[in-house]
């Protein structure tokens, strides 16, 4: 099998995309930009069609965000608090807030996604904050159809304009956002502090006038 040629590629980019991006919800460091990017170019050359990834790219973007935030606002994530290594994962989470922000309002859902980590950070936000379901649904449906525009048209418009192979076309696109949104989040983060502004104690902490116990 031949990895470099679009036809291998654009038999498999749909059945990658969903669970890569919903994973990208509660892990950022997974390279969902990098699938649907790559979607976007084989569709340039004809190897897959751009509305179906447009589809996937978007429903699984707004099918990750749910799910964190019903994680949060169910008080489920505190299921992970009882491993060492959840309260580890329960804590990134909120330093992720920290970095991003805290703001759950509906600019912020929609806007988010398009800060390095502001995804998981307004997503999480808004369950602790208990946003109405639909409000939260609505926002993210909408932040997840512009993210999803903004990513296959990077690969896309790298695509149809350099005439280069996918792979090339798709990394050209990948750096092109990655700088975009690098700038973007210094931008924003730039004021932030390092402690995460929302309240949700973890199970590991201690409790007002009892002394910690080493583990």
């Amino acid at each position: 099998m031949d990895i470099t040629a679009p036809e291998t590629w654009g038999s498999a980019i749909y059945l990658w995309i969903v669970p890569i991006v919903v994973g990208d919800a509660i892990f950022p460091p997974i390279p969902s930009e990098m699938v649907v990017i790559t979607g976007g170019a084989l569709a340039a050359d004809g190897h897959t069609n751009v509305w179906l990834i447009l589809f996937l790219a978007a429903f699984a973007s707004w099918l990750g965000d749910m799910a964190v935030y019903l994680l949060f606002k169910r008080r489920i994530s505190h299921v992970l608090d009882r491993w060492s290594w959840g309260r580890h994962v329960h804590r990134g989470i909120h330093a992720a807030i920290a970095k991003a922000g805290r703001s759950s309002t509906y600019g912020a859902i929609i806007g988010g996604r398009f800060v390095p980590g502001g995804r998981l950070a307004t997503s999480a936000a808004s369950g602790i904050a208990n946003v109405s379901v639909r409000g939260f649904s609505l926002c993210a449906a909408l932040g997840a159809m512009l993210w999803a525009v903004w990513q296959v048209g990077l690969g896309y418009f790298t695509g149809s304009t350099t005439k280069l192979p996918f792979w090339a076309s798709s990394l050209i696109g990948v750096g092109v956002g990655l700088v975009i949104g690098v700038v973007v989040g210094l931008i924003v983060t730039r004021r932030r502090g390092n402690r995460s502004p929302v309240e949700e104690p973890f199970d590991g902490d201690p409790v007002d006038g009892e002394t910690p116990q080493p583990e």
